[in-house]
Order: structure tokens, then C-alpha cells, then sequence
């Protein structure tokens, strides 16, 4: 079972983390295809670049070995037979509308060094790069006018949420969109084929080919003992239900704890509302303060699921759960409205830990990151112009792979 896998906690000092530095699938963002593609503005691609160089910089000058998404794959496509089945299996899921498209298609990628070949699927291929013979399908008339035959992965930079490291396995996640379904094929490969990743050993707790969504940003592993994940819009009871028992019953977690938050955009995923930054401290956005519905997994005595529901305020269940004599939750924007709103928008919440009481977060947020301070929290912040209008923060652009024990 691979070594470098070990995630038993939010906090515990970060030693590795998968990132995907963006490229020109960026470019490949124009309003008229924000809501086919999950975003609200254009990034300029160079200023983001930087922005991400230097997150990864501060990670490296903390101790932390960054590999990257592209890499990674690269590795795990190595053989020419694997790189053939990634291809057919990614051009399959871009539903791709003719047979001659996806005939000429796959040949044109096949004819690809590997790396250049995962640049491509990632940037999307273009009708201008595959010349087709002329098709008569009526799927290829009404798209006529469409530039891409494969869609970009502008969302690929966050890479919290196409898998997740939980305990000594992961999970490769059932993606709620169309247009981030394809993302986590290459984890996928990554699992099964570098053996710089992982190992045959290594637990898989959820499944690209399961059927029901998935997503890492709804997943925290608040201890050794037990994991939070969001039921939020992109992520659904029945994969929470079949993740908890595959987890519960094959690893040293005794519990899944289910937040049902709002399944709206600006609640996301859990991630976007609720961090952990120190053994009992926790960002949070206003809006969710309230009376919070949330549902306890555990097992019975034959192994089948056992569901709870638990009434109280979050903090005492989260000091209960945690073992704690009380835990603080520190409002994103504090007790103004406005600046709760507005860095909420640019991911106030979304806060990195990379040691206990020692986060990244993005430098806009400078109410927030003013009250974490003033609670003992050392907060190293990062420009974020461009990187914040995808509408994700340091959290949802990293996907730590092994953390130390607390």
C-alpha cells in the first residue's frame, strides 16, 4: 500500500499536494459558453499563471512536495496500450456526435507524444484541428457553428474536486456536471498506473464509474475517527451513502458526518462554507449559522449503514464529535453583511491548512483574514485577481495526497 497516501486529518502539517497549473483551456472561456462551462468571467491567463506560481512557491517553501495533474498522468499513460484505452474512454465521455469525429479524433491525438496529447485534451480539440470529411449527420449540421468537437477543462485547476485522499486510499469521483464529468478519468489512470502515486494495494473508496455524484470539495477529514462530507448541489445522498460504506468498513474511520447545506452556487460545495484551521477553530459563512441539519453514519453490528439524525448548534456538535471542550467558528467577513457577501464570493471560507493554526488563503479576503489573525491563526496570503473568478479558493485548488499525524 503506498506510503505516500495518509490523510487523517484537515490540519495535521502538510507534506504533498496534486495541483494543476492552468493553461489555454483558460482561453477557451467566452461568455457564451460561461454556463455550458461553469464559469462567470474570463481569467487572463498570464496574471493567473503567475498567481498559481506562487501558490505552489509558498508551498514548496513550506515543506510541501507539489506534483502536478499533467505529470502525473503522463506517467500513468506511459505504455501505448493505456494511452489508447485513456483516449477511447475520453473521447467516448465528450460525446462526440459522429463516428467519423470520433474515428479522426482519436487518430489525431493517438499520433501525439503523451504530454502533448493530455495538453490537448485538456485545452479541448477544436474543429479546426481535425479535418473531417463532409459528414451529412443532422448532430453535426445543427452544431455546425460550435468551435470545439471536445470541450476545455477550465475547472481542472481545481483540483480539490475530482478526487479526494481519505485515510490510505482515495476516491475517484462521478463528477455532477457535464462539463467536469471527463476531469476525473486521469486520477483514475493516476490510481491504477503510477506507481509514483499509488499502489495495486491502495483502497479506492469511490469509483468514476459510480453512479451517483460525488465531489471532493463536499469531503473534510475532520480526525482519524471521522470524515464530513456536504450533501450539497453537487453532491448527492446516494454517493455519500456508498462512499461512507465502502470507507467505514475497509479503513480505521468510525463515522461519516452529513452537512445538508443550501444546494445553491454560492454554496457550492462544503468547502466554499465551512474550513478547518486549527484543532478547534473553523471558518464559516454566516448564511449557514443557523440550525444546521446534520446526519450521522455509522455501522451496526452486521456491517449495513446506520443513519442518525442530529439536532443541535454545530459548535457543540463539532466539540462533541471532536472531543473537545469547545470549538470557535470564525466568521467569514465577521459582523459585516457586506463584506460577509462579498468575500464569500471571492471564497473567504475556502481557507488551505498546511499545519495546525497555519493557513493560505487569497489576499483579497482582508476582513477575514484580519479576524483569523487576531485568533492566533498565521495566515500566509496569495494574490488572486484572476485566480478567484473561477470561483475557488486555495482549498479547491489543491488536493493534499499526505498530511503528518496530530
Amino acid at each position: 500500500m503506498s506510503k505516500d497516501i495518509h490523510i487523517y486529518s484537515e490540519i495535521g502539517k502538510l507534506n504533498k499536494v496534486l495541483l494543476h497549473r492552468l493553461g489555454s483551456e483558460i482561453e477557451g472561456l467566452v461568455p457564451q459558453n460561461f454556463e455550458r462551462l461553469l464559469f462567470d468571467d474570463i481569467p487572463y491567463l498570464k496574471v493567473a499563471q503567475q498567481e498559481h506560481d506562487t501558490f505552489a512557491e509558498v508551498l514548496r517553501d513550506n515543506g510541501v512536495e507539489v506534483v502536478y495533474y499533467v505529470d502525473e498522468t503522463a506517467k500513468a499513460l506511459a505504455q501505448e496500450w493505456v494511452k489508447k484505452e485513456f483516449i477511447l474512454r475520453f473521447v467516448r465521455e465528450s460525446n462526440v456526435d459522429s463516428d467519423e469525429a470520433r474515428y479522426q479524433i482519436t487518430d489525431y491525438l493517438m499520433n501525439m507524444p503523451v504530454r502533448d496529447m493530455l495538453c490537448k485534451v485538456i485545452e479541448g480539440v477544436k474543429k479546426t484541428d481535425v479535418k473531417l470529411r463532409e459528414s451529412r449527420s443532422l448532430a453535426n449540421y445543427i452544431n455546425n457553428n460550435y468551435p470545439y468537437f471536445i470541450d476545455p477543462l477550465p475547472n481542472l485547476y481545481f483540483t480539490r474536486d475530482q478526487g479526494a485522499f481519505v485515510g490510505n486510499g482515495l476516491t475517484v469521483h462521478h463528477m455532477s456536471t457535464a462539463a467536469r464529468r471527463r476531469e476525473p478519468l486521469m486520477l483514475e489512470y493516476m490510481y491504477r498506473f503510477d506507481r509514483d502515486l499509488a499502489d495495486p494495494e491502495t483502497p479506492l473508496w469511490y469509483d468514476y464509474d459510480d453512479p451517483y455524484s460525488l465531489e471532493g470539495g463536499d469531503i473534510l477529514v475532520l480526525s482519524d475517527k471521522i470524515v464530513a462530507v456536504g450533501l450539497s448541489q453537487r453532491t448527492t445522498a446516494a454517493g455519500i451513502e456508498t462512499f461512507a460504506e465502502k470507507l467505514l468498513k475497509a479503513s480505521s474511520f468510525e463515522k461519516v458526518l452529513v452537512f445538508e447545506i443550501p444546494k445553491a452556487r454560492a454554496f457550492m460545495h462544503l468547502d466554499t462554507v465551512f474550513t478547518m484551521v486549527d484543532y478547534d477553530k473553523f471558518t464559516i459563512h454566516p448564511e449557514i449559522e443557523g440550525p444546521l441539519q446534520i446526519y450521522e453514519i455509522t455501522l451496526d453490528r452486521e456491517g449495513s449503514a446506520h443513519f442518525e439524525s442530529i439536532q443541535d448548534d454545530l459548535p457543540k456538535i463539532l466539540a462533541a464529535e471532536l472531543r473537545l471542550p469547545a470549538v470557535e467558528m470564525i466568521r467569514c467577513g465577521g459582523d459585516d453583511d457586506m463584506a460577509a457577501q462579498r468575500e464569500q464570493w471571492n471564497d473567504g471560507s475556502n481557507t488551505l491548512a498546511i499545519a495546525p493554526g497555519k493557513v493560505i488563503t487569497y489576499e483579497r479576503n482582508y476582513v477575514t483574514n484580519d479576524l483569523l489573525a487576531k485568533k492566533g491563526i498565521d495566515v500566509i496570503t496569495i494574490p488572486s485577481s484572476e485566480l478567484s473568478r473561477g470561483r475557488g479558493g486555495p482549498r479547491c485548488m489543491s488536493c493534499p495526497v499526505n498530511r503528518d499525524d496530530l
